[in-house]
């Protein structure tokens, strides 16, 4: 307080300017009473909706991190998902084309049999053909020599010999001559 007294007694000093360094206790005791006050109004009034607030952000900010929990599990949970399906499509288009490979074998192998068989029914045919024109060719060709053989001998004998009793004699001699003895 003596710091305070002797700046006032100064010359030159303003008459109600106060040191930093003066103690006042009336002013003092107003502060204390105006802060108590404030501190009593801000608890009561203010205090509460500012915790509300606090509390609100705080249960939203505890809902996103939930949320954003909950979705990259989800987004993982996809990530799964699709490497497995990913992998079921492939397994899936490999098998596909080993069984059209197979379907494409067994369909060659089908229709190489298939023309293995054609042709050997028409080589059959054919052999058969072949068979029935040479029989057919060989009956004509005695049929010939038969009418050759009577003419020549109807040319020695000189007379003309009954056609069908002369055929039938000729055929019986060439059938005797064709059988093995």
């Amino acid at each position: 307080m003596g710091i305070g007294i002797l700046m006032s007694l100064q010359e030159g000093a303003e008459p109600g300017f106060a040191s930093p360094f003066e103690v006042n206790f009336g002013l003092i005791f107003w502060t204390w009473v105006i802060f108590a006050i404030l501190l009593w109004v801000l608890w009561k009034f203010a205090w509460p909706g500012i915790l509300k607030a606090t509390e609100e952000r705080e249960r939203k900010i505890q809902a996103q991190l939930a949320e954003a929990e909950r979705m990259n599990a989800e987004a993982k949970a996809a990530v799964a998902e699709a490497q497995r399906l990913e992998l079921s499509a492939r397994s899936s288009a490999q098998a596909l084309l080993a069984e059209a490979r197979t379907a494409v074998e067994q369909e060659k192998a089908t229709l190489v049999d298939k023309v293995r068989v054609e042709q050997d029914a028409l080589l059959e045919r054919t052999r058969r053909e072949i068979a029935a024109e040479r029989d057919k060719a060989v009956l004509e060709l005695r049929r010939e020599a038969v009418d050759l053989a009577l003419g020549a001998a109807a040319r020695l004998i000189g007379q003309r010999l009954d056609s069908e009793a002369d055929k039938r004699i000729v055929l019986d001699y060439l059938a005797k001559v064709e059988t093995p003895h």
